[in-house]
């Protein structure tokens, strides 16, 4: 039970590293699809698979990347209480995502090419 337990906790350490590279990624990305409050944008990267991420997570990483102008905001009403900031992709923000995804896709490429060779060598005991 001690080694389940240990393999748990290694692994959600290991998901929250991985995640903490590429989140700003992958909310730009989702902004790049349609503009987004920053509940909407949690609940988009719970339904793609990334589990409960918190708003004390996105709401800073939003704010850092209305400061460098990746996203603006603007005021929308909301049906169920005050206005909301929804958040939308800047020109540079796309520009950004652009070369993001492209560094992205080669750091993958040679990440997946270093452990390929471990699936189809032997094992030694």
């Amino acid at each position: 039970m001690v080694a389940a337990e240990s393999q748990s906790i290694d692994d959600n350490d290991r998901q929250t590293q991985l995640l903490r590279g590429a989140l700003d990624m992958c909310l730009l990305a989702l902004l790049a699809r349609e503009p987004a409050h920053g509940y909407e944008l949690v609940r988009r990267m719970e339904t793609a698979g990334f589990g409960a991420i918190s708003y004390g997570t996105i709401y800073p990483l939003l704010t850092r990347m209305r400061r460098l102008d990746l996203v603006a905001h603007e005021q929308q009403a909301s049906p169920t209480g005050p206005p909301r900031k929804v958040y939308a992709l800047t020109r540079s923000g796309r520009i950004h995502l652009d070369a993001w995804q492209k560094q992205w896709n080669r750091f993958a490429d040679t990440v997946n090419a270093v452990l390929d060779p471990i699936e189809h060598s032997p094992t030694r005991s």
